[in-house]
């Protein structure tokens, strides 16, 4: 099938390679020129694990094509894929600008009968929207679908070609029969197609990750009545996912939800219950709890090294959002970092994949470690951010001999407080203060 793809975003890139890996004739068009070379290049502008090979075999085999030129993009395609951002604005809202700029491309170079899919994250009347201006310009018939994507950083190609499911919101049995074909590779192990209205499956995208983000805010809740009670969040956990009713996703406490989907769409649901005048004090919860729980790791320094921190080095383990990543939109270590240096730390920092991102926000105000080891050589602290696999079993004889203070605040409860204050280390965890 033929497709175009507007926007070479982590989005639009995972789409087009995943559905040029099935045989689609795929051209991924973006007004990036820079980014267009690279991808051309192979240079894939973000990390995600199995991206490269995948944007590389598919373009030498001649299924993969990038392109600047949006309007001959979107002539290609029997199917054309709106896959540009939707940042949040100052009220919440999503800023749907950019989708509205391609479809108003899409109206202008309407060359045969085509389907229209929204892939990026917009609110409920949005394809209606569109549906009102391509048809005041369009000179062939078209037809709208809602796709929303539920791809994980860290693990969005396989999220994309074996999913849990795939949403679908059409209003034409024209609109299904093409989705069907153009998914039917992936769903054949027997993952669903959930063919719904365009309605429920726009709003089907924030309902999915505020649901996550609320799991998660309520479990770094659960962690602060633990340290006051005196009970164990691990304990407590596992006492919760194993009730089937419950499960163990996303029931683990941190330092708060981050990256580029959470925040921006739980702030965008909190947008449309009040644009419909509807209370929406759950989800406002959610976003409070979390603003608030990225100010713990901070607080915890600041408890035991005290408030003014000119005399010390802290170490930084993890700077994206989450472990598989490059990503640091909205990362706990950004208001971490930006606490400890205004109250006068040194600042050491490492991880395996985020530090060129993290030099784009801080420069040279802090210390990039080549490896863990060096970060924390001389601190008086370690903060762990990133649930990174090499921070997993680090060599504690080493750690403890090349700190200052033996000093660790644990935001992602990687080890046991029993072992690690048996070794010699002051160990503070999220929820585990008794453990």
């Amino acid at each position: 099938m033929r497709v175009a793809v507007v926007g070479a975003g982590y989005v639009g890139l995972v789409t087009a390679a995943c559905l040029a890996e099935t045989g689609n004739e795929v051209v991924c068009a973006d007004v990036d020129a820079e980014k267009i070379a690279r991808l051309g290049r192979n240079d894939i502008p973000m990390y995600e694990p199995g991206l490269e090979p995948l944007v590389a075999r598919n373009q030498a085999e001649g299924r993969l094509r990038f392109a600047t030129d949006v309007p001959a993009a979107v002539r290609h395609g029997k199917v054309v894929i709106i896959a540009v951002g939707t940042p949040h604005e100052q009220s919440g809202a999503a800023d749907l600008r950019q989708v509205l700029g391609v479809a108003e491309t899409i109206a202008a170079n309407l060359n045969e009968p085509k389907v229209i899919v929204t892939k990026s994250t917009v609110p409920v009347g949005t394809a209606e929207r569109l549906r009102t201006l391509i048809a005041a310009r369009a000179g062939q018939p078209f037809f709208l679908c809602s796709n929303p994507e539920f791809l994980k950083q860290g693990a969005a190609v396989d999220d994309f070609m074996k999913p849990d499911r795939v949403v679908v919101g059409v209003d034409s049995g024209e609109a299904r029969e093409i989705m069907e074909d153009l998914y039917r590779p992936y769903t054949r192990t027997g993952n669903p197609i959930l063919f719904m209205d365009i309605a429920s499956a726009e709003l089907s995208k924030y309902a999915a990750n505020t649901m996550l983000a609320a799991r998660i805010s309520f479990m770094n809740q659960i962690a602060d009545l633990c340290d006051r009670v005196g009970a164990d969040v691990s304990l407590v956990r596992t006492g919760m996912a194993t009730d089937r009713r419950i499960g163990p996703a996303f029931l683990f406490p941190g330092p708060g939800y981050g990256g580029s989907c959470f925040p921006k769409d739980v702030k965008a649901l909190i947008a449309v219950a009040r644009s419909f005048e509807m209370p929406s004090e759950l989800f406002e919860a959610i976003e409070s709890v979390n603003q608030r729980q990225k100010q713990v790791l901070l607080q915890l320094t600041r408890r035991h090294l005290g408030d003014d921190l000119s005399a010390h080095r802290v170490a930084v383990w993890g700077l994206a959002f989450k472990a598989g990543t490059d990503d640091m939109r909205e990362s706990p270590s950004i208001p971490l970092i930006e606490g400890l240096l205004q109250a006068g730390a040194t600042v050491s920092a490492h991880d395996p994949k985020a530090q060129a991102s993290a030099r784009r926000l801080f420069g040279e105000r802090i210390g990039y470690a080549p490896d863990p080891y060096a970060a924390v050589d001389g601190a008086s602290a370690l903060v762990i951010v990133t649930e990174w696999l090499p921070y997993r079993t680090p060599d504690f004889d080493r750690m403890r001999a090349a700190m200052a203070r033996p000093l660790i605040i644990d935001g992602r409860n990687l080890y046991e407080p029993r072992r690690l204050r048996a070794a010699g280390f002051e160990y503070h965890g999220i929820g585990r203060e008794h453990a």
